[in-house]
């Protein structure tokens, strides 16, 4: 390992325990390292205006900064154990290629402020993606809804056949959830969208930094004022993002539970493309929703991932080291969570339900309710309608499921499914 930056003289340096204090961080910085290029930048040019860099040593920075960006992308350069983390990689790059003027980078800023910026950049790029995938899973079941509006399916309450429903009205269910959770995820982006960078270790420094010139370079709506809040933070905008996150993963967790029901022997009343199915190793019969049980299980991993950031954040105010150790939970739930959205919009689009199976489904016990209800709206009371619908089913032999998919007009019902509205609310929160 290179030489930490924070060695002195005197230190004497253990390299057993360096590496359990590294930890993984070298590995999950390949993740950050880019992003803190970028701030890196930025604070070069702040440095400038405040005239402790001269303009030729501040291109010079930001050349080399270039440099090594582009290095890391054609793997010219690599983060390894050399480095104890993409902070040091960084100021030794620079110090490699323009000597003394490479140790000037680190004036008026602390690794505290330089992973926080860091991360907070990484943050609004996930979200910014995750957006765009929410925006497409509410779409597609928009799309899907349309379709299939006048296509009879049981409705269940407890797992038990309640009343004819419509493959539309159950895609419309997740379409809607979905727009609710671009509010969530637009929420929590507002809320991390915040300039930590110049807060230096928690305390400020002694020199007129230019924090608005960095929250305007970096392209942040706000400056996060106090240095004390600014540490604080950490680990606690990383669980807002994830909880936003976690939302949309919820969503997929009841869908894929829905086809998991669904495309049983016992329902089959949904197919799968063949792409999206496995086999057996050793049954040959068989045909498997592995993508969809492992879409389902996604959820779990950003769960777990906030319960690891909440117990860790049992902390006093101020930087502790005990904050290095929210980056991994961050980072596999955020992978998890792109991974899975990314594929989801293309499930929505592969789920074919099947006529024919859905309608053998609606028996006439399940017509009962909208007796009840047209009965009540002739003037007789629903309890006393309710009572004698049950005590005989006969007369409800004859009915059909679509006429009662069109009877179901009450605003969101299978009759009214108000897709229109929904598409204009889709677009109002992604204009």
């Amino acid at each position: 390992m290179t030489q930490p930056l924070w060695q002195k003289s005197t230190t004497s340096i253990n390299q057993t325990m360096m590496q359990y204090m590294a930890g993984e961080d070298i590995i999950l910085d390949r993740e950050l390292i880019q992003y803190d290029i970028t701030a890196s930048q930025a604070h070069v040019k702040g440095l400038q205006s405040i005239n402790i860099l001269s303009k030729e040593e501040s291109q010079q920075l930001i050349e080399q900064l270039d440099g090594l960006s582009s290095a890391l992308e054609k793997g010219e350069f690599v983060l390894d154990s050399r480095f104890e983390d993409c902070h040091s990689a960084i100021e030794y790059w620079l110090v490699e290629k323009l000597s003394e003027l490479g140790k000037k980078v680190h004036t008026g800023r602390s690794r505290n402020d330089q992973v926080l910026v860091a991360t907070r950049l990484y943050l609004k790029d996930s979200l910014q993606a995750v957006i765009e995938l929410c925006q497409q899973s509410a779409q597609a079941c928009l799309v899907q809804a349309e379709k299939s509006k006048s296509q009879a399916m049981p409705g269940y309450t407890h797992l038990q056949q309640a009343v004819p429903s419509s493959a539309g009205m159950w895609f419309a269910g997740f379409a809607e959830s979905m727009i609710d959770n671009l509010i969530a995820l637009n929420a929590a982006l507002e809320l991390i969208d915040a300039n930590p960078l110049g807060t230096a270790a928690g305390y400020g420094v002694n020199l007129p930094l230019d924090r608005e010139l960095i929250t305007k370079e970096l392209n942040f709506s706000r400056l996060q004022i106090n240095p004390i809040y600014a540490q604080n933070s950490r680990g606690k905008f990383e669980i807002a993002a994830l909880n936003s996150m976690s939302l949309c993963l919820l969503d997929v967790r009841r869908y894929c539970w829905d086809l998991s029901i669904f495309t049983t022997q016992e329902f089959a009343m949904v197919k799968l493309p063949d792409e999206m199915m496995t086999g057996s190793s050793i049954m040959p019969n068989k045909n498997n929703p592995d993508l969809v049980e492992l879409m389902r299980a996604s959820y779990s991993v950003v769960q777990s991932a906030m319960v690891e950031l909440q117990s860790l954040l049992s902390l006093p105010s101020g930087y502790q080291r005990d904050l290095q150790l929210t980056k991994g939970p961050m980072l596999r739930a955020i992978k998890k969570t792109m991974d899975t959205l990314s594929i989801f919009p293309a499930l929505i689009e592969g789920t074919q339900f099947i006529d024919e199976a859905c309608k053998a489904k609606i028996d006439a016990p399940m017509h009962a309710t909208d007796l009840a209800i047209e009965l009540s709206a002739q003037g007789m009371p629903f309890r006393t309608a309710y009572q004698q619908v049950a005590n005989s089913y006969a007369e409800l032999e004859q009915r059909e499921p679509i006429d009662s998919l069109k009877a179901r007009v009450s605003p969101g019902g299978c009759g009214n499914l108000l897709l229109e509205e929904m598409k204009k609310r889709l677009s109002s929160i992604s204009a």
